[in-house]
């Protein structure tokens, strides 16, 4: 009986050591950068297109939402005047939310400072977790909770979800099918 045991368990760690030393740098990163692309790359990218201007000059200018919705406090201090809301802090809050809800999710797709730019979105949405229950006043129900019989929790369950795949990419590395793989080769050929 032993010695089947041993034979499966042998036979286990052959196979999968191979597949895992096979797909090791670079199956996982990609995996992760495909998984958020296709879920979350959207969200970020709408939810963004909503706090700027419209068009390609627009871009460059923030627009009244954005305020409303990261600092909603210091606009209602402000009478609801956007204008009147201090640069400092809100106004940086705002602007670098704003950009980031832009420039780290493709930093993650296209593989570029990857590492950086999962552990930043990490943050980022740790950040809108906070601003959701605390400004936004999100409900119980709507949080959810860890460890219960309910999946479906808008916060406690999805945003755990988000997180696994930054993880990934910030503990292996975005993969060999990225921009920072061809950085790396790119300086190891000119070296």
């Amino acid at each position: 009986m032993t010695s089947i045991i041993d034979f499966f368990t042998s036979l286990h760690h052959r196979a999968f050591g191979y597949l895992e030393q096979l797909g090791d740098s670079w199956l996982l990163g990609l995996i992760a950068r495909f998984v958020f692309a296709s879920v979350l790359w959207a969200y970020y990218l709408n939810s963004a297109k909503t706090k700027v201007g419209e068009g390609v000059s627009g871009f460059f200018s923030i627009a009244p939402g954005a305020y409303y919705q990261i600092a909603l406090p210091a606009v209602e201090a402000a009478g609801g005047d956007v204008d009147a809301v201090a640069f400092l802090p809100w106004g940086l809050l705002v602007v670098m939310g704003t950009y980031a809800e832009f420039i780290l999710p493709l930093l993650i797709v296209i593989g570029l400072f990857a590492r950086l730019a999962a552990i930043a979105m990490m943050g980022f949405i740790a950040v809108q977790t906070l601003v959701d229950i605390t400004v936004h006043q999100i409900g119980a129900e709507s949080i959810g909770a860890l460890f219960d019989r309910f999946p479906d929790g808008l916060i406690a369950d999805q945003r755990l979800l988000w997180l696994v795949p930054l993880l990934v990419i910030a503990l292996k590395g975005p993969g060999l099918l990225s921009a920072d793989a061809l950085l790396k080769r790119f300086r190891t050929d000119n070296t």
